[in-house]
């Protein structure tokens, strides 16, 4: 191996090490249990951190099994084994304010187990779903495995770039990280590199996504210019005054704003943005036309609910799709009519591999686009029992598409990110015990 190698190597070799093989150089019960800020570092930079005074509840090599699961899953699942003594007043709220990376974290102390997570990556009932299933295994090793298999499947994000840096574990001597890493190279290798393919995989959907989306979003952009060509307003015609030339500014600013905010895009989640400065630009032309034909100007309400391009809609009618369930959605004029006739209205179709179909039933790339027209509070209620509407009440989705769709998200942080003390408290709050329901009262609830 060439010299230039060797720092890289140990540097890799040393990433899941922090905590795991802290236990196989330190005799357990050799000094008392970790402050909580050495956990939290230890936990920056492995997913798994095993006290050394808690060596007896998992052993070393079941540690290193379990971190290597959920870096292989490449999710932000952290997972912290204390002994029984350890203090538990604030304990999650600290752990997570310490470690200072959104996601789920689960505690084994003792015989006692419980987890809270930020709710930008899993509900409270999911946490609690998750710790009520585990409390049923045996020793530390089934239940702690147990949980790890159910969250992975449930939790959002994905994992935080620290734990692929370099780890500085506390009580790891020199001589236990070469001995360690000669056991466990080809392992460490190995799992560096599936997770390396997991995220290159994870961003080429990503990638995949924005492209549809890009299709869709220039149509709407093409759309809106020939809206104001048709218009065909000059600021000095008779008749125009100073509001309209406001609207027409407003309008002229949302094209060309639409158009370089879109060039720009490089994430799925940020269309949204683009999609508002449309739905903002729409508005301020429907004003427009209702000035220079006076009429009274229109109430502002939210774009037609099957196909955007329509502009501002009148008003909200019952509709209920082919096989789901009854809504009230915001149409423009033309479509309210149509429905009124018993005619179908005139829907937003995309390109999916099924040919077309109309936007709520493409997939979960477009969240974010119909996101932008329909605001945070209104797209829950407009999209229930939808494909789109399916995927955007995902725990995951948020990691994906970005966050703050109503009751589809939270906001803030996503998995994996690094939030240090901005979080609410509120997800991490209560006694340890509490989180599955399953407690006897105080901080501690009951055992196994």
């Amino acid at each position: 191996m060439k010299a230039t190698l060797v720092g890289p190597v140990l540097r890799l070799l040393a990433v899941p090490l922090a905590a795991v093989l802290a236990v196989l150089v330190i005799a357990p019960g050799a000094r008392a249990a970790t402050d909580l800020a050495q956990v939290a570092a230890a936990l920056r930079e492995s997913p798994v951190y095993v006290d050394p005074a808690a060596t007896g509840i998992l052993a070393a090599s079941d540690a290193q099994a379990l971190a290597d699961k959920i870096k292989d899953a490449d999710k932000p699942v952290f997972v912290a084994v204390l002994p029984a003594g350890y203090p538990t007043q604030d304990l999650f709220q600290n752990l997570r304010t310490d470690t200072g990376v959104t996601g789920l974290y689960a505690v084994r102390l003792g015989d006692r187990f419980d987890a809270r997570a930020d709710s930008a990556v899993l509900s409270r009932q999911g946490v609690t779903n998750l710790v009520t299933a585990a409390q049923g295994a045996g020793d530390a090793k089934a239940q702690l495995n147990d949980f790890v298999d159910d969250a992975l499947r449930d939790v959002g994000g994905t994992a935080p770039e620290s734990w692929g840096g370099t780890a500085s574990g506390d009580g790891v001597s020199t001589a236990g990280l070469i001995t360690a890493g000669g056991v466990l190279a080809a392992g460490g290798v190995a799992a560096y590199a599936l997770v390396r393919r997991n995220r290159t995989r994870h961003e080429q959907e990503r990638r995949a996504a924005l492209a549809k989306l890009a299709v869709v979003v220039e149509e709407d952009i093409t759309a809106f210019g020939e809206e104001l060509d048709r218009l065909d307003f000059h600021p000095g015609e008779p008749g125009a005054d100073d509001a309209m030339r406001a609207d027409y500014g407003r309008a002229l600013d949302a094209y060309e704003e639409a158009k370089s905010r879109m060039a720009a895009t490089t994430r799925p989640e940020e269309v949204r943005g683009v999609t508002q400065v449309l739905e903002d630009g729409r508005f301020a032309l429907a004003s427009l036309a209702a000035r220079r034909e006076g009429r009274p100007l229109p109430e502002r309400r939210p774009p037609c609910f099957f196909d955007p391009r329509h502009g501002p809609s009148v008003a909200d009618v019952t509709w209920t799709p082919p096989g789901g369930a009854t809504r009230e959605v915001p149409v423009c004029a033309a479509d309210r009519a149509r429905l009124a006739d018993g005619e179908a209205p005139l829907v937003r179709e995309v390109d999916t591999a099924d040919g077309r179909r109309p936007y709520w039933d493409a997939g979960p790339a477009y969240g974010p686009w119909a996101g932008g027209y329909f605001g945070g509070a209104l797209l829950p209620g407009l999209l229930v029992g939808t494909l789109l509407g399916s995927a955007m009440a995902a725990p995951s989705y948020a990691a994906d598409y970005g966050s703050g769709y109503g009751d589809f998200g939270t906001g803030g942080h996503q998995g994996g990110d690094t939030s240090g003390a901005d979080f609410d408290p509120g997800d991490f709050d209560g006694g340890f015990g509490g989180g599955g329901d399953f407690g006897g009262g105080g901080d501690f609830g009951g055992g196994f």
